[in-house]
């Protein structure tokens, strides 16, 4: 860099301070409403997006270096904010754009999906997430193919040739961009861009003959081509580690994801988790010894019906026992996600415990009930209405859905099937080993190989040694995404403190405790972190408070 660039960035950066300074100075704070805050998150939306290189985002590093002033003045905005008179919820909302904010911050300085990501740059999803957003960080560009119905039509092609377009000047972008040295990341990145050149191949297939559209798939594979051919080339020369270390790994999960919990904390808890749910599996076949052992279908006949009893089973509980308020979404939702017969030999862990019995593995299938509701009732503040940035949503959403296996299970869906929960505590078992694997991972303790080896051999009966695949894709995200592979377990502990607070609170009053009412008012405030739904419903602002501080 020049000393005339340098000079130039110093000035830049001063004035944005000084705007910062002047805005956050008590003597300029103003009144300022829920509305205001609204229109700051719209504008800071709308600069999160980036500006376009070539036609495709850019996320050079002059470009980031050129957004900062913007980016300080955003966030000044936000911190001249007196949101101390205002309603918990809409002081909820603050936080989120904080939250969010937050993370843009930490993308730019620590994580670097851009530059030390080559999955970051995989374009083509052909399914839906089951959380609000992609798990992971992807850029801004992504093709849907999802959303997409075949044969398409006119408008439809003409939308998937300008996705597709976006293809060749971001594969060129990312081969200038990625100058980390995060071995891990790098060479297990490759497979993602792999696997965009077998989904283009599989797209050209499903086309039809407009010449234009071909050529715009034919010109995506061959970009997409030689970035895969580059990565390979690259990728001997790649040595460093992959993990962005506790302190930063805590600072993230406080600052971004708002888990009041530090990378030691997550340590224990995960370890705790883990030895909880062997010894209670061993418990559970103690108890069931004199039952017959549970058989896994052997045919899709067999596995489509155990599919719909358990979707039978499970809606009826909810209803039934008064969960949870079922609503007309809610059986659709699930009747679409049911999966299908796998062999036997080419089972992954989750579908050799839904061969068994499906309704463990669809109670965390709650995912869905979630995005139905997020669809259809969408939330009246606009901040709620869809995805929130960076994942923030991990320990609500993975937290629930794994926290209702065992919910579920305690209030009694297994009454009659006892077998059943000794696959509730081999799932516990899996997530606690996977999320305790990936926190060494990230403290450069581990190479993303030995992290799989934790979670491989402390999952029960040798259920994560069937098929690499899963293994590999799990252990990959989580370090690409930090807290991700912890939040199944973070999550649910936050959620069962939550119901134990709020359910204290009930029995204090002298009132009855309803679980139905726990879980509709916990749906009704959204996919957003679980430590400010516990402040939304109990009011308990504890955690917050401490998250503030760090």
């Amino acid at each position: 860099m020049s000393i005339m660039t340098k000079r130039n960035s110093f000035l830049a950066n001063v004035s944005a301070l000084a705007v910062l300074l002047l805005l956050a100075t008590p003597g300029n704070a103003r009144a300022s409403t829920h509305d205001d805050l609204v229109q700051l998150f719209e504008d800071w939306r709308a600069f999160e997006s980036p500006t376009l290189l070539d036609g495709a985002p850019d996320y050079t590093a002059e470009r980031f270096e050129a957004r900062q002033p913007q980016y300080l003045e955003l966030r000044a905005r936000l911190d001249a904010f007196d949101i101390s008179d205002w309603p918990i919820p809409e002081q909820v909302d603050w936080h989120l754009v904080r939250a969010e904010m937050n993370g843009f911050d930490f993308n730019r300085r620590v994580l670097k999906p851009w530059a030390r990501d080559p999955a970051f740059y995989k374009s083509l999803w052909t399914y839906r997430s089951d959380v609000p957003a992609h798990e992971g960080p992807t850029h801004h560009a992504v093709v849907e193919l999802w959303t997409y119905e075949f044969p398409l039509s006119e408008d439809e092609e003409q939308r998937l040739i300008g996705e597709l377009g976006v293809i060749p000047p971001l594969t060129q972008q990312a081969r200038e961009n990625l100058t980390g040295n995060a071995r891990d990341l790098w060479v297990t990145g490759i497979r993602d861009i792999r696997d965009d050149l077998e989904n283009l191949e599989l797209l050209e297939d499903r086309v039809g003959a407009n010449p234009e559209l071909r050529k715009a798939i034919a010109n995506a594979h061959a970009a997409t081509l030689e970035l895969a051919g580059w990565l390979e080339a690259e990728a001997p020369k790649k040595t460093g580690p992959s993990g962005i270390g506790k302190d930063n790994y805590t600072w993230y999960q406080q600052n971004v994801h708002l888990v009041p919990l530090t990378w030691e904390d997550e340590v224990r808890l995960l370890q705790r988790e883990l030895d909880r749910a062997w010894s209670s599996l061993k418990l559970e076949e103690q108890r069931n010894r004199d039952l017959p052992p549970m058989v896994a279908a052997n045919s899709p006949e067999e596995y489509d019906a155990k599919a719909l009893e358990a979707v039978d089973r499970i809606m009826n509980f909810l209803e039934d026992k008064e969960i949870v308020t079922v609503a007309d979404y809610m059986r659709p939702a699930l009747l679409a996600h049911l999966g299908s017969y796998v062999p036997e030999e080419t089972r992954n862990f989750f579908w050799i415990t839904a061969h068994y019995d499906p309704a463990p593995l669809f109670t965390h299938f709650y995912h869905w009930f979630e995005l139905a509701r997020m669809d259809t009732e969408p939330h009246p503040s606009p901040v709620r209405q869809g995805a929130l940035l960076y994942n923030i949503f991990d320990s609500r959403n993975e937290g629930t859905a794994t926290g209702v296996e065992e919910m579920f299970m305690h209030a009694g869906l297994y009454a009659d099937s006892p077998r059943s929960r000794e696959l509730v505590w081999i799932l516990l078992a899996q997530r606690a080993a996977r999320g305790l694997g990936s926190l060494y991972a990230h403290a450069n303790e581990m190479t993303m190989e030995e992290a799989g080896g934790v979670h491989m051999e402390w999952t029960p009966r040798g259920w994560m040694k069937t098929e690499k695949e899963l293994l590999i894709f799990e252990q990959h995200l989580y370090l690409r995404q930090p807290g991700y592979g912890t939040s199944y377990v973070t999550g649910k502990y936050l959620l069962e403190r939550t119901l134990a607070d709020y359910a204290k609170q009930i029995e204090d009053r002298g009132e009855e405790f309803r679980l139905k009412d726990f879980f509709d008012t916990l749906n009704r405030i959204d996919s957003i972190p679980i430590s400010l739904a516990r402040w939304e419903m109990t009011g308990l602002d504890d955690e917050i408070r401490m998250l503030v501080a760090q």
